[in-house]
């Protein structure tokens, strides 16, 4: 389905042709960069924008500045920058060795088809004046203050990301520059722990730096950390490396084969309680005052004595343990997992125990994160002898650095294409850094993080953003994001956007799509939307519909919610990638492999103008067929091209919400509950809700909701999260002195999409606290629920610092001063919990 608006005879419209595919230019090597050649890819314009961010971090820039003079004083070949901090790491460390009491104990060894379309113009840049101030016409909605303000929070998340982007940048640039510095004195670099070439990778050497990464809050630290733990297993035993990396990342697979632990704190307690005979009594109450299971396991073998010395753990053994873990099913699985954690645990020296027990919680909590991990795994394969054939000791300091940072590059691109280390370490181990995209491309049936759009406020920012350039726009459809992969054998797989296999959701989808394909179609993957559709009358329904469909072991049979597939783009067809055709080629390549199915599977509807008037007919179109609101895409060119696991601002997305207010909606964490008065009684008639602070990783409490919620959602939210239910705030929970504290806490195990009036500085709540106010955090005022974010885990939450961009950008609050403060709870006052 193609529309296109016609213009009125007083308004001057243009339409284009398609344009041919543009071609990316030459890829750099790393060898040119070592060699001090010039060939370094110029890059976007987003990317220019983001290079000219600050960075929020002194001790960042402290790093960058004082590296070489910190290395020259100490005179020895070791990674950190900071001596002083150093020595009180190790002396930390050093003290909690001999503190420690060791359990020597005895155990037994056991994971729409259409014609091709006119290629829109380039954008004319209009003058304010000439475009109407009423951009969209909204319908009040008095049921709901804050619903014409609906979701702003996403410009603020799509700066956030920009500016986390960024830092990562810097940071990196500062780990290769002391890596480059460390390297020009000596290429012995000082490992923290170490074990015999060829040897399984002891578990404590990953526990002693984890301990290290726990004990600074410096990103570069982090890094070099794990720098020199790579580098060493790289060189003693690489057949390790893979399963190290995915203890370091807490996972125990790729994420589309949806294998987690995750275990209870209950049946984590029991273990710990089978394995050092202490009562559960006293396990629990440890709990309640560390907040830490994982220290109550540590201290609970260090208070133990045994007779044998066990048989040391090793990463190899752990590994195929938790993965045995996570596959237990059926009856007594429980008792099967008690047994089997214990065996670990009795095995567990100094910190090990500690690391385990959040292992099998699914949280570290030390700092790594995931682009971290990607970091020092580039530098590390560099500093190996293997990569010493790119120049060694006979490269510059300046051309070290180079050599650092491209390989930084090249392994987080290969990874956006490719997120499968079971594919990208055994090629770092076989083939240069310089050659791995020759051999880990982007492959149907494994799913890849979708592009993203920028939020805009306003009509006029489209024709900022594309002046002189080729623009499209589509209709935003309302439901789930979908990627759908067929192999060349015809195995088909539909993921979603967090690469979860949603195949068992969608059995329809999966026995239809061979309706769809052309006969010369043999291999693809589409990006696309799956929207709840009303067969009777040819429509789409609202997401709330699609919500109601069970997302996994789904019966044909038993369907209620019929759905359509939205196709918009397509990245690999027939065995060849698309990633780097502009769209309009993969627009055209799109429709001609695949055949519209009414009801069933179409193309996104689109239209190509740069005229503002129909931009907004376009918008209100949209509207009125239940979509969201428009895409608006680069169209031609190296800037049109498509890119994995990035929010760029090649592609904006403009809602009707977005150009009516500030808005707002957040995804926040239930972290608590207060018991119901009156109506509610029985229920929970209010909840605690937090966001998340990616570099502390603390969950952040920012409301106390009440209101959105109809008797039935109530009793449903009752009975989910008694089954959640935990006797203390756990530690990661940072609450405010004078906050109301809840009758109930829970883990934070769901995540719901809020909406609110605003946001105000608060004394009793912590979200984003020091941000703004030194001593007091940000609330939100009169937040509404609107629905259950399944698709999103509790670390994916809206962040601390999404909150504090959002209320610096609210009513012009940049500079810090005329803070509204609010003492209430945040609760709109017209319920009765």
């Amino acid at each position: 389905m193609s529309s296109s608006k016609n213009a009125s005879p007083a308004k001057k419209q243009t339409t284009l042709n398609f344009g041919g595919s543009s071609t990316a230019p030459e890829q750099p090597t790393l060898s040119s960069f070592l060699s001090g050649g010039k060939d370094q890819k110029k890059d976007k314009k987003g990317d220019k924008e983001n290079d000219q961010m600050e960075v929020d971090k002194p001790e960042l820039k402290e790093d960058l500045e004082t590296v070489a003079a910190e290395d020259k004083k100490r005179k020895r070949p070791n990674i950190i920058v900071d001596s002083s901090d150093d020595d009180e790491t190790d002396d930390e460390a050093e003290d909690l060795s001999h503190n420690m009491e060791h359990s020597k104990i005895s155990s037994q060894t056991i994971v729409e088809k259409s014609t091709p379309t006119p290629t829109p113009a380039p954008a004319k840049k209009l003058k304010r004046e000439e475009v109407k101030s009423e951009d969209v016409e909204v319908k009040d909605e008095p049921h709901n203050i804050a619903s014409e303000e609906d979701e702003d929070e996403e410009i603020q998340q799509a700066k956030e990301e920009e500016e986390a982007d960024e830092r990562q940048k810097k940071e990196d640039k500062a780990v290769a520059k002391k890596l480059a510095s460390v390297f020009t004195k000596s290429t012995k670099l000082e490992p923290e722990t170490s074990w015999k070439k060829g040897e399984a990778i002891p578990y404590s050497a990953l526990c002693k730096t984890f301990e290290l990464c726990e004990g600074t809050t410096k990103r570069t630290e982090i890094t070099t950390y794990m720098v020199k733990l790579f580098k060493q297993v790289i060189e003693l035993t690489p057949d390790g490396l893979l399963e190290l990396l995915y203890l370091c990342i807490n996972k125990l697979c790729p994420d589309y084969e949806g294998l987690e632990l995750g275990i209870g704190e209950t049946l984590l307690m029991k273990a710990v309680a089978n394995s050092t005979g202490r009562s559960m009594d006293k396990i629990k109450s440890d709990y309640r005052d560390t907040g830490d299971l994982g220290l109550v396991a540590k201290n609970s073998r260090g208070a133990q004595r045994t007779l044998f010395a066990a048989k040391k753990l090793t990463v190899p053994f752990v590994f195929k343990t938790l993965r045995t873990i996570a596959k237990i099913s059926g009856q007594s699985s429980q008792a099967q997992k008690i047994a089997n954690i214990s065996k670990l645990l009795v095995a567990c020296q100094d910190s090990e125990a500690k690391y385990l027990i959040r292992q099998l919680e699914g949280k570290l909590r030390i700092g790594l994160a995931e682009q971290t991990i990607l970091s020092a795994l580039a530098q590390a394969v560099v500093l190996t002898n293997k990569g010493m054939h790119y120049g060694g000791s006979k490269l510059s300091e300046a051309q070290r650095e180079q050599a650092f940072t491209k390989a930084v590059e090249i392994v987080k691109a290969v990874y956006n294409q490719l997120p499968c280390y079971d594919m990208i370490i055994p090629a770092l181990l076989k083939y240069p850094i310089e050659d791995l995209a020759d051999h880990c491309k982007m492959t149907p049936g494994i799913p890849l993080k979708p592009m993203l759009a920028h939020p805009t406020k306003a009509l006029t920012e489209i024709l900022d953003r594309f002046e002189n350039r080729r623009f499209t726009c589509e209709f935003k459809y309302d439901g789930e994001r979908a990627q759908i992969h067929r192999l060349e054998d015809g195995k088909t797989t539909v993921y979603s956007r967090n690469s979860e296999n949603m195949s068992g959701r969608y059995p329809d989808v999966m026995e239809k799509v061979a309706q769809w394909v052309a006969p010369e179609t043999t291999s693809f993957i589409l990006d696309c939307e799956a929207v709840a559709w009303d067969r009777e009358k040819k429509c789409i329904l609202p997401f709330q519909v699609l919500s109601t469909r069970k997302r996994k072991d789904v019966k044909e049979e038993d369907i209620k919610v019929q759905v359509c597939i939205f196709a918009f783009d397509c990245l690999f067809l027939n065995g060849e990638s698309l990633l780097q055709k502009p769209l309009s080629e993969r627009r055209e390549k799109l429709r001609a492999a695949f055949v519209e199915t009414e009801g069933q599977f179409a193309f996104a509807r689109h239209m190509d103008s740069n005229v503002i008037d129909d931009i907004q007919s376009f918008l209100d179109t949209s509207i009125q067929g239940n979509c969201e609101g428009l895409m608006v895409k680069t169209f031609d060119g190296e800037e049109a091209s498509y890119e994995p696991s990035r929010r760029s601002r090649n592609w904006l997305k403009v809602k009707k919400d977005y150009l009516t207010g500030i808005g707002d909606s957040l995804d926040l964490v239930v972290i608590g509950a207060f018991h119901g008065r009156g109506k509610r009684t029985g229920v929970y008639g209010a909840f605690l809700l937090a966001c998340y602070d990616q570099d502390k990783q603390e969950f952040q409490s920012i409301c106390k909701i009440g209101t959105g919620f109809s008797e039935e959602a109530l009793q449903t939210h009752h009975d989910f999260l008694q089954e959640h239910v935990i006797g203390r705030p756990r530690r990661d929970y940072l609450v405010g002195p004078n906050a109301e504290k809840p009758d109930v806490w829970f883990s934070p195990v769901q995540v719901w999409e809020v909406l609110a009036a605003d946001l105000s500085i608060s004394p009793a709540y912590m979200a984003a606290v020091g941000e703004i106010d030194k001593a007091k955090g940000i609330s939100l005022r009169f937040p509404r629920f609107i629905r259950i974010r399944d698709d999103k885990k509790p670390e994916e939450a809206t962040s601390s610092e999404q909150v504090a961009d959002f209320y610096r950008r609210q009513s012009g609050n940049t500079s810090g001063g005329g803070l509204e403060q609010v003492g209430g709870t945040g609760v709109d006052d017209d319920f009765e919990y």
